[in-house]
Order: C-alpha cells, then sequence, then structure tokens
C-alpha cells in the first residue's frame, strides 16, 4: 500500500473503527458498535492490512474504547450533565451506548470530518441530544470561543479527548488542560496516554505510514504532566492488565502480566498506556 494512504490524523479514526467492528463480530465482545463497519469503510480496512502483524488484531484500541465506556458510563452515574467530544472522528458513542435522552452530547471536529460523518449515519437516531460543531481544535482562540458557546448551562461537563493528544505538541495538550480546567463547568477530562516507549514501538512499525499524521506526545512523567496542570488523576485504568483480564492480548504477552505496574509518574523505559479520568480539584 502507498505510504500516503493515511493521508492526515482524520484517516486514522478509520483504522480504529475497524478494530470496532472486529470486536464487535465476537461472540463475546466486550462492547457492540453496529456503525463501526460502516465508518471505516474500505479505506479504513486497508489502513488496517498495512499495520504490522502482531499490530492486527489491534487489542490497546480495543481496551481503549472499552475502558473509555465504562467511565463515561460513570461519569452519567455520577451526575455528569453534557458530554463534550473533542476531535470526535467517527466515535458511534451516541448511537450505540444506553444514554439517557436528557443527556447533551457535543461533538467537535473539522468540517470534512463531520461532514463525512453525518453522511454515513445520516437516518439513524442518536439515544441522547446530539450537536455536532465544525472547529480546529489547535487553534487556541477558537477552542476558548468554541467552549464558551457550548457549556451553557451545564455545571458537571465531561471532556472526552480520545486519541486525540499523541499527535499534538506538548505545549498544544498543556495549553488545551488550562482552558478545560479554566471552565468550571467541567468536571472531568477523560483521556488516553502513553509512555515514549509505546511511542516509539509505534513509529517503529508505522512510522512511515504516519508520516502525515505522527504521533509526537508521551510525556514521560506520565499522569504528572496533568496534575503539574492542576488536574487530579480520579481514575487510572492501565490498560495492558485489563487487556489480560479480558483475554485479548495474545498468550504469549500474558507473562508480562506478573510484572509490577510502572510508576504513572515516571514511567523511564516502561511500556504503558492508561485511559484516565481526570478531575477538577
Amino acid at each position: 500500500m502507498p505510504e500516503s494512504l493515511i493521508s492526515n490524523v482524520s484517516d486514522t479514526a478509520r483504522w480504529v473503527a475497524v478494530y470496532r467492528a472486529l470486536e464487535t463480530a465476537r461472540s463475546d465482545a466486550l462492547f457492540k458498535d453496529p456503525y463501526a463497519d460502516r465508518l471505516a469503510g474500505e479505506r479504513g480496512r486497508a489502513i488496517a492490512q498495512i499495520a504490522p502483524k502482531q499490530m492486527r488484531n489491534g487489542w490497546p484500541l480495543i481496551l481503549r474504547t472499552k475502558l473509555m465506556d465504562d467511565l463515561i458510563e460513570q461519569s452519567i452515574k455520577e451526575g455528569c450533565d453534557l458530554v463534550l467530544n473533542l476531535a470526535a472522528g467517527f466515535d458511534a458513542r451516541p448511537y450505540r451506548l444506553s444514554l439517557p435522552a436528557s443527556l447533551s452530547w457535543v461533538e467537535a471536529d473539522l468540517p470534512p470530518m463531520i461532514e463525512e460523518k453525518e453522511a454515513l449515519l445520516a437516518g439513524e437516531k442518536p439515544a441522547c441530544r446530539l450537536t455536532r460543531v465544525k472547529v480546529d481544535l489547535a487553534d487556541g482562540p477558537a477552542r476558548s470561543a468554541f467552549l464558551k458557546s457550548v457549556l451553557g448551562s451545564a455545571q458537571r461537563a465531561l471532556v472526552i479527548t480520545e486519541g486525540l493528544l499523541g499527535y499534538l505538541d506538548a505545549e498544544v495538550v498543556a495549553s488545551l488542560g488550562r482552558d478545560l480546567l479554566s471552565r468550571s463547568e467541567i468536571r472531568w477530562w477523560l483521556l488516553d496516554v502513553a509512555s515514549p516507549v509505546i511511542l516509539q514501538m509505534v513509529l517503529k512499525g508505522m512510522g512511515a505510514h504516519l508520516a502525515n499524521a505522527p504521533f509526537k506526545f508521551a510525556p514521560p512523567n506520565g499522569l504528572a504532566f496533568f496534575e503539574a496542570l492542576g488536574w487530579k488523576a480520579q481514575d487510572v485504568r492501565s490498560v495492558f492488565p485489563e487487556a489480560v483480564r479480558a483475554r485479548r492480548v495474545p498468550f504469549f504477552l500474558r507473562l508480562f502480566a506478573l510484572l509490577p505496574e510502572p510508576d504513572p509518574r515516571n514511567l523511564g523505559k516502561a511500556r504503558w498506556s492508561a485511559v484516565v479520568r481526570l478531575e477538577r480539584p
């Protein structure tokens, strides 16, 4: 396949949808996403085929999806009244999760992504009140104006940045974190983070294909990066042990679950990734 098959970050959303479709087809699926195959399309399936063999079952992305599902549902039980999904890509949670009809859900992404997604999901009915907003989230002033416009009367908002931070520079992540914390309406920030070793492993396996959408952000101080911005790490779900418990990790890797978990604030050379729900202090 040509190296330009991934032309931008939006194409990686098609790639991730492939793994949601694969999980959905299992008899023991951790979640069901009946829209995933449609959203992935031929391009998504082609991207998945160029991944190294050891990456093709996509277990880290499958567990990331499941862990985020669980923490979204937990946040709603704890009184979340608005979900704000930044760089939502081809996420289908407003359609596939059992959500209160009264819940407000806002998806933000670049115009071409939103337009394509709306076309692919035309005629489908979300479970809650869904709004989509076209915005460049890397533009600081545009992002601030967007947050002000959508938070409205929310009191306990949850922000999701699934799969977003890895493509940003550390300075942009820090700016985003400060912006979110400055809004008192935002109670939680749900994100995924990986160690530098994981980033290097991905670049080694897929680097040439990710030239147009390079991975950049993998803080060696892990959770401490976000705590320095003022956030509190409330829930930390390490992906590998959760994947072992779910029997999604290849058998030859399962013995690594016997090793102690690394310090999530001093990752060193550890292979570590996690789904984290931050809370304002």
